[in-house]
């Protein structure tokens, strides 16, 4: 087939051009007609694009038979619809608390858009030797309202971290709320600013809220290093001082690396004092991370606690595995955390438990691995 070239009634002409495989036509217009359509786009239609049959097998977890079954009316399906609409309706109330007070205390039409209040509720079961597994409710919040101009934020907490004992901290996530200290609520506005090379630095005046009053204050210096392609250090440095508790300092420590095949692995090292028993207490956490996809997060540990009185010895040894499962979108999670401690006050007799966790965050704006 040879190539040639024609001319059409309308005034335009076309070049065919022969190939060995296909003709490619070409068409070009005249100055006064417009190109004439080759081809036409078919748009797909939402239905169609979410039908099961385009959607990989992973998608649902129900049999291919299932695909148009009436949906069952039971208890599971009306306590997760509830708890759907909880979060839907709560989560905005409190996020819009916080702007609402951060304009008011600010005199700004304006808030800042890393407000970082949050309403954590949920249920948590333990089991050791011996005792049977019984459900505790927990609930922790925080309102952190940024001031747009004085960099001032207005933070009420449900606790107080310095008021927890090292221990507890450490192995926060392994207890329930019967077996955690009760500090109290406390409210501080704090003011931040940075010194030097971008140390992050803040001071914060409060007090406890409850009766009597227990004022406080505490300065709490953080920097971030990264030494190589690999290695990441962090630290803190925090004085505090609490009117009926008196003074105290922690120094904490953290680096970190990627090793391999999706794991991270971090050394955490915390030295405190505690004024009131008169030592230092100290912590070293060995611990590795993975998220083997976009819903599981598995988290191994390794510690080691010890005290300075009557003189430096071990206090406890504990490992625990993390299991960490997001139930929904990024506020609906599920923990399952077996446990091993051998206690020194229990001559280091092996001490094991599991524990069974579902939390529900209430918040505007909520990051996929808090806590």
């Amino acid at each position: 087939m040879n190539d040639c070239w024609w001319i059409l009634a309308d005034g335009s002409f076309r070049f065919r051009l022969a190939g060995l495989a296909a003709a490619f036509t070409l068409t070009f217009p005249s100055p006064s007609y417009s190109i004439e359509r080759v081809f036409e786009v078919k748009e797909r239609s939402v239905a169609e694009i979410l039908s099961p049959e385009a959607l990989p097998i992973g998608f649902y977890t129900f049999e291919p038979d299932e695909y148009w079954a009436e949906p069952r009316d039971s208890y599971w399906l009306k306590f997760s619809n509830w708890v759907l609409r909880q979060e839907r309706v709560q989560g905005p109330r409190i996020q819009s608390l916080g702007q609402w007070a951060d304009r008011t205390l600010s005199g700004s039409n304006y808030d800042l858009p890393n407000n970082e209040s949050y309403l954590r509720i949920g249920f948590a079961t333990e089991s050791e030797y011996g005792d049977p597994a019984q459900f505790k409710p927990e609930a922790r919040f925080r309102l952190d309202i940024p001031t747009t101009k004085q960099k001032l934020r207005l933070v009420i907490e449900s606790e107080s971290e310095e008021l927890i004992p090292l221990e507890e901290r450490q192995r926060y996530r392994q207890l329930t709320e019967p077996e955690r200290s009760d500090t109290e609520a406390t409210g501080a506005l704090r003011y931040l600013t940075e010194v030097g090379d971008a140390i992050n630095f803040s001071n914060d005046v409060g007090v406890r809220l409850r009766i009597p009053a227990d004022a406080f204050w505490r300065a709490t210096a953080k920097k971030r290093w990264r030494l190589d392609d690999k290695w990441v250090l962090n630290a803190q440095q925090r004085f505090y001082y609490f009117h009926q508790d008196g003074w105290g300092e922690r120094t904490w420590i953290d680096a970190g690396r990627p090793v391999g095949k999706g794991w991270y692995f971090r050394s955490s090292s915390e030295l405190e004092w505690v004024h009131r028993d008169r030592k230092f207490v100290a912590a070293q956490i060995f611990s590795l991370r993975k998220r083997t996809n976009n819903r599981l997060v598995v988290t191994p540990r390794l510690g080691v606690l010890g005290e300075s009185q009557p003189s430096w010895r071990t206090t406890s040894v504990f490992g625990d595995l993390t299991f960490r499962y997001r139930l929904h979108s990024n506020w609906l999670y599920a923990e399952l955390i077996p446990a091993l401690e051998f206690p020194r006050e229990e001559s280091s007799k092996d001490r094991a438990s599991v524990i069974f966790r579902v939390e529900m965050f209430f918040s505007g704006i909520i990051e996929g691995d808090r806590l």
